[in-house]
C-alpha cells in the first residue's frame, strides 16, 4: 500500500504562485513515478504532470512553461511549482503515483486525496 499525502494549496491572486508537496509512504515500487492531476470545477480530470525517479518528465502541454514538477528521492516528496496562476488554474490538485511513467500520467496506482487550489481574478 502507498499513502499520499499532499499539502500546499490556498488561495492565490492571478499572476500568483503556489508550490504543492506530496509526500509518498509505503512499498517503494509502487511510487518510482509520481505524479499531479486536477479537476477543476465542472471539468474532467487532466495529468498535469509526472517525473520518475531519474528525473524524466511529462507534462500537460497546456501547462509547460508556467508549471514545473520536481522531485526530492530523499525525502519521498514531489513537488508542484505553479507560476502565473490563472483564474482557470482552480481546482483539485491531485498526487499520484505508479511503477512507470507512462502509467502514471494515464492510469495511476495510486491518489492522494487532493488540496484545492483557488485562484481569484
Amino acid at each position: 500500500q502507498v499513502q499520499l499525502v499532499e499539502s500546499g494549496g490556498g488561495l492565490v491572486q492571478a499572476g500568483g504562485s503556489l508550490r504543492l508537496s506530496c509526500t509518498a509512504s509505503g512499498s517503494r515500487f509502487s511510487f518510482t513515478a509520481m505524479g499531479w492531476y486536477r479537476q477543476g470545477p465542472g471539468k474532467q480530470r487532466e495529468l498535469v504532470a509526472g517525473i520518475t525517479r531519474g528525473g524524466s518528465t511529462n507534462y500537460a502541454d497546456s501547462l509547460k512553461g508556467r508549471f514545473a514538477i520536481s522531485r526530492d528521492n530523499a525525502k519521498n516528496t514531489v513537488y508542484l511549482q505553479m507560476n502565473s496562476l490563472k483564474p482557470e488554474d482552480t481546482a483539485v490538485y491531485y498526487c499520484v503515483s505508479g511503477v512507470t511513467l507512462q502509467r502514471t500520467t494515464t492510469s495511476p496506482d495510486y491518489w492522494g486525496q487532493g488540496t484545492q487550489v483557488t485562484v481569484s481574478s
